[in-house]
Parts: structure tokens; sequence; C-alpha cells
């Protein structure tokens, strides 16, 4: 276990005015704050905030860093307070302390839901001060390391919380080197299978590969040294949890992998970069499309290095990173790399020392615009499912036309592009440009492409963008459209049946009206008592008296079932009040009666759906029924399904056919056919209605004989015209019995 003055010196080391006596004093603390208690191993409990405290220190972070890592545990697992850490040690490093004990609180792979709420509790208490984030992060590694004295149920649930959460979140901060560690030592827990395989073909691999490495860095310091650049060539091995992420992604073996081995170039300035570049690149033939620049273009976390994959010594693919030193520190140990929280001067000259840096890395302005899109008022699912997307995705660079650059996650689409520039450019898209051409908006971006996003005041996002969308801003954003669009809907709807409502009443709907009764309503705007209508979970008789607390209960007739006769269905379309266009007809509609719903069908955002027995198709005289908090569902007036309803009158919803002349949307009908058992038979009726247009959906066999066969038919239409020419085309085949449609 490292001793106090061993923790003091290596921290004087790299900060030769760090606060010995602070230090010196957290070190006596906690070790006899935690002196009784003992690690799973059997170590001292104060083993553990001693390595933290190391990890921070190969960070080279502040001494308040250091002193808060060795007083992490205190106040959760001792007699410690909060009081008594900020009388001995100050309210900074109370605070962080204090956050770390919250965080230690928070379990993040409970139920979605839970897990969802803790991570933004988790996010909001690392946002206020990087500082708890790094060292929960070093807190989490030393656990990792070891975890196998752990039992093996909790064992498995870290490992996935370190996968899930804090391995991306140490990518995101641009710390590389904690990540791979991290993500390494998950792998071993949660898969050990894979893990063995990998490292036991690496082991196979470095036997096979013995003196190529030194070899392959021998060329590249002598090509460089003949052009007089002066730099230092290193040597490293992909992880195996990187290894095994890219066999899977690729669905490659590990021998079809080119970059095992990479070779890291450090240069002096970035100047050097770039030569040393042109050196390799004249020197050995470059491998087409793996050459990336991220110094001139740096990654959200603040990465910066020119990638690039070369056919090198003994025709080996080299796999190259060329960077400054500088670029290297950042590259592995991210935010702590910029030294936010050590001594800063400013324009006064005297030091600074607080949580606060005088410039962000972007890294942690990334963090600060997650939380703010966390206090927007998403749900808890959609705000995880919004931050694993933004820290697993790597990027790709697009812009628009006037060059501003944008970042996205990898698969990404101009639908992600269009909502990164601004929620209303993506909530008014209708088409993009990529390059000049238009594509459609489900086309993959790549790196470097312009892209031009075309508006549309009159658009309103479908849900189905939620599919192609990649961003969790794109999805959140989409969702939040779509419910707003429904909620209108809903209110539409809502307003359409209050304003039958109160007519029968002898009174007229008004807005303002329904805004003043709004206290004796359990709604507290107009809309939202809309749409509660709409939705049916408030009947408009509530409403009604409300308004009007004089109007007395009203009688509402009972729906009349009647029996078809000579003249059709006129008797109850006049009872019931509606009103319908039949398809291809010349005028706007016929109407019946004027206070008729428009229905469109199944592709509108209002839930409307379909009896699923029977179906209806323009054409069919039809009724909806209402059903709280699910929407709409269409029958035809001669469904026996309805008799169900005829005692609820208040759930009956005046609806009509509202199709366009150059509608594509097919309908559901159902058939019953009775065909005679011989050999083709089911063929000939597939291909009457196939050669009709319509689509078979579904065929159920409800009876078969020796001689025949009694199948239902689930059928797609365009309307009832349709629908009767596909049952003449089947009554005139011969194996066809009896064809009639089902009526649910």
């Amino acid at each position: 276990m490292m001793r106090q003055y061993e923790l003091v010196e290596r921290v004087r080391t790299y900060d030769p005015d760090a606060d010995e006596a602070l230090l010196n004093r957290a070190y006596v603390y906690a070790m006899k704050a935690h002196s009784h208690q003992k690690r799973a191993s059997g170590d001292p409990y104060f083993s553990h905030p001693l390595e933290v405290a190391a990890i921070l220190a190969d960070l080279k972070l502040d001494d308040a860093t250091i002193a808060t890592a060795l007083l992490h545990d205190t106040i959760e697992d001792t007699e410690a307070t909060r009081d008594e850490i900020n009388d001995l040690f100050g309210g900074e490093i109370g605070a962080l302390v204090d956050g770390l004990t919250k965080i230690k609180k928070l379990d993040l792979v409970t139920k979605k839901a839970e897990q969802a709420e803790n991570f933004r509790k988790l996010l909001i208490a690392i946002s206020s001060d990087i500082r708890v984030l790094l060292v929960k992060l070093a807190d989490r590694l030393h656990n990792m390391r070891t975890l196998q004295y752990v039992k093996p149920g909790k064992r498995k649930r870290i490992a996935q919380e370190t996968m899930d959460i804090y391995a991306p979140l140490a990518a995101r901060m641009g710390m590389h080197g904690l990540r791979e560690e991290l993500e390494d030592l998950s792998f071993r827990w949660l898969n050990p299978n894979g893990y063995k395989a990998v490292v036991d073909r690496l082991t196979a691999l470095r036997e096979q590969n013995k003196g190529l490495i030194d070899e392959i860095q021998d060329a590249l310091r002598t090509k460089l040294e003949e052009y007089g650049i002066q730099a230092e060539v290193a040597s490293r091995e992909k992880k195996p949890h990187s290894i095994w992420s890219k066999m899977e992604r690729k669905q490659i073996s590990l021998e079809q992998l080119s970059d095992i081995y990479g070779f890291r170039v450090l240069t002096d300035d970035e100047d050097d970069c770039y030569r040393v570049l042109g050196v390799v690149h004249t020197t050995w033939r470059a491998v087409p499309g793996r050459f990336k620049d991220y110094v001139s273009n740096p990654k959200q976390n603040d990465y910066q290095s020119i990638h690039t994959t070369i056919v090198g010594p003994r025709h080996q693919r080299v796999e190259l990173q060329i960077r400054t030193d500088r670029m290297h520190q950042v590259a592995e140990y991210g935010v702590a790399a910029h030294a936010l929280y050590k001594d800063q001067v400013n324009g006064n000259g005297s030091g600074a020392r607080n949580g606060s840096p005088s410039q962000e890395s972007n890294a942690y302005q990334w963090l600060r615009r997650l939380v703010d899109i966390l206090l927007e008022g998403d749900n808890p699912e959609e705000f995880l499912e919004h931050t694993k997307l933004e820290l697993f995705h790597d990027q790709v660079f697009c812009f628009t036309p006037k060059g501003r650059l944008i970042a996205l996650p990898r698969g990404a689409t101009p639908v992600d592009f269009a909502y990164a520039v601004h929620t209303d450019v993506g909530n008014s898209c209708v088409g993009s440009k990529i390059n000049g051409r238009h594509m459609p908006l489900v086309t993959e971006l790549r790196n470097g492409d312009e892209v031009e996003v075309i508006c549309s005041e009159a658009q309103t996002p479908p849900a189905a963008w939620e599919r192609i969308a990649v961003t969790g801003k794109a999805r959140s954003a989409i969702r939040r459209a779509t419910r707003e669009a429904v909620r209108q809907q809903y209110g539409k709807l809502g307003r359409e049946i209050l304003t039958r409502s109160f007519k029968r009443a002898g009174h007229d709907y008004k807005d303002d009206a329904l805004e003043d009764a709004l206290h004796r309503l359990p709604h507290s705007t107009v809309e939202d008592a809309l749409a509660a209508v709409g939705r049916g979970e408030l009947p408009s008789n509530d409403v009604l008296h409300a308004v009007f607390p004089d109007v007395g209960p009203m009688e509402v007739p009972k729906r009349q079932r009647i029996k078809r006769n000579e003249e059709g269905w006129f008797g109850l379309t006049k009872a019931i009040g509606l009103k319908f266009r039949w398809p291809g007809s010349s005028s706007r509609s016929r109407e019946v009666a004027a206070n008729g719903i428009p229905i469109r069908g199944l592709r509108g955002d209002l839930p409307v759906r379909f009896a699923s027995d029977g179906g209806a198709v323009p054409g069919d005289r039809i009724v909806g029924i209402l059903t709280p908090g699910e929407g709409i569902t269409i029958y035809p007036i001669h469904a026996e399904a309805l008799k169900d309803y005829d005692e609820q009158p208040e759930r009956w919803i005046d609806v009509t056919w509202d199709i366009d002349e150059d509608n594509i949307d097919r309908f559901p009908a159902q058939i019953s056919v009775t065909a005679i058992n011989e050999p083709g038979s089911l063929a000939q009726i597939a291909q009457i209605i196939g050669e009709s247009g319509g689509n078979i959906d579904n065929i159920k066999m409800t009876k078969h004989a020796a001689d025949f066969t009694e199948m239902l038919i689930d059928l797609e239409v365009w309307d009832l015209k349709h629908l009767n020419e596909i049952i003449s085309g089947l009554r005139s085949k011969s194996v066809v019995n009896t064809v009639s449609r089902v009526h649910g």
C-alpha cells in the first residue's frame, strides 16, 4: 500500500505548488475513518481510496481532486458527515465528496424507468463539476480491477453497468486509455469465453509476427530521419474488447482485421504531422478509404489525429496515427489533459482554483448540452435512449451549403442532419440534397457530404421518421411533434363532438365559454379538455353541464337497429347523420347529413382503425365507435358487432369517407368462399384476386370436407366497387360454389 509521503511526492512531481498539508490531512482522516473496514479481498478498505487517488495522480490532477479521491467513501461508509468534511477540508471538497456519495447510491442497471431516472441524477451530479466524474471513473476502474473478489451475481451487474454507462462516458470525455481498460475488464466478466478466445488468438499472433513489429517501426524511423523529421514511433496492440466488437460489427474473423497492430507517430508540431503523412504516402501505397483527418476536424471530445492505412514492409497493412505530443495527451487523458482545474493565471495575475474552467473542453460542453436536454422535460426512457445513442456512436462530419460543420453519429441520415441544424428545420424537412443531388431521406451520410435540407411550412414529421433517425435529438423531437399532432387531431375531433352535442341542447359551442368553465373540469386548458373529449376520456355531457349548469339531463335516443330492405340503409343513415363521398364521384361529397367527421383511413396519426371482423371499404356507409384512450373503430352500418353498442349511444361518432381521387391506400375486407376440393382450386382463387388488383392478407380454412372447403380470406381493396368486382370474378369460376362478403 502506498505510503503518505509517496502520494504527496507523486503529486508534487507534476504540481510543485500542491497543498501538501491538505493531502496529508485527507490521507490521515480517510485512513482513520476506514480503519476497521475490510474489502471483499480481505485487504484494508483504505487501500481502495488510496488506489483511486493514485490513478488520478497518474492523470496529473489537482490536489483538491486527489484529496476528494481519498475521502470519497467517508460520508457513505463511515460516521463522517458533510458538515465535518466542510469544516476540515473546505466547502469545495465537501461538495465533491457529497456528489460522489449521491452517485454511489444510484443503481444504473435496474428496470428501465428507474435506470433512466438514476442516470439523469448521475449526469446532473457530474455536470456541476467535472472532477466528480473523474473521481467516479477512477473509483470504478479500481473496483473493476478487483472484481474477482465480488460475488458472481453482483460481479455481472457491475460489469454491465460499467460497459453501458461508465466506459462510454469516459470515451465521450476523451479518456481513451481509461475507457479501453474499463471495456476490457467488463468484457472479461460479461463474456469470459469470447475474452479467452481473443486473448489466446492474440498470443498466437504475437508469436507468429515476432520481429515484424520491430521491422515496421525501424522502417518508419529510418524513412522519417531521411527527411529530417524528428518524431517518436511506437506500436500498440488492439485491446480484446475492441477486436471482439469490430469482429461482431463487421461480421469478419480476427485474421481479416487489418488494425490489430497499430503504429503511432508523435511529432513536435502540427506542420510535422502533415509532413509525416506526405513521407508515408509517397513511400508506401495508401489503402483507399482509410484516411481520416481529425486534426482539421476534431471530434466532439477534442480528439485530434491523422489516421491512415498503408501497405508497408512485408506487404503488411499498417494502420498509422499521426499526432503531436499535445494531441496525444488529449487523446489519452481527455478532459483531464486540459488542466482545467490547475492554477490558471487570470488577467490580474492571480491564480484560480475552482470548478469553473475559463475555457471548457468540447467534451465537457457536450455534457452540459446533454443536461440541458435532460431539463427540457422528455420522459426518462426517451432521455436514456437519447443519451446511450449519443454515447456509443462514432462520428461523421458533414457541411451545410454555407460551410457550417455538423458532427453526427455514424449511420446518420439527412433527417438527423436537419434536426442537428435546428429542431424547426427538422420538423419542416420534406427532402434533401446531398452534394447537389436530390437523395432520399433514408440515405446514410458520409464524411465530407454537403447536405441541403428542403423545407415546407406545411410539413409535420411523420412518426415513421423515428425508425430512420439515428440521433437521440432527432428521435426525441419527432416523438414530441408526433404527440402534438395527435393531440391536435384529438382536439379537432373533440371540438366536432362538442359542437354537435351543444347544438342538440340548443346552444352554440364556443372556446371562450369552455375556458370560463374549466374550473369545473379536470383540465387546465381548453386544448387539454378538447383532446380529452376526442379521446373519449371526458364525456361531452359533462362539458355541456360545466358550461351550462342549468341544463337538465339530456335524453339521448338509443341507436335503432333496422333490417335491410329494398330502400337500403336510408333509415339508419338518416338516424345517425352520416355523410360520405362515393369514390370516383365528381362532386366533393354526397351529403345525407351535414355533421359527419371526415375519416381518411389508417394512414393518419389519429388512432383510427377498422373493425377486425369484416373491415370497411370506401363506398360502405360507416359509423365510428369511440373507445376511451384508444381512438375510433370504424364499422360498416350493417355490422352485427354494432348491436353491442346499442345501449351506449354516447360512443357513436358520425363519420364520413374523405378519399382523394388519387388515393393509394387499400382498405380491409373479408370474404367467405366455398370451393370444390380439386387440385389447383386455391391457385385459381388467388389468381382472380391478384389479376383484379386485390391483395390477400390472410387465408383461414374454417371447414374442410371431402368434397369442398370453406375459407375466410382477408383482402385489401381500393373500394366497394373493387371488392364487388373481385367477388363477381370469383363467382365466375367453376371451382367456386359460393362467395359472400363477411360483415363483422
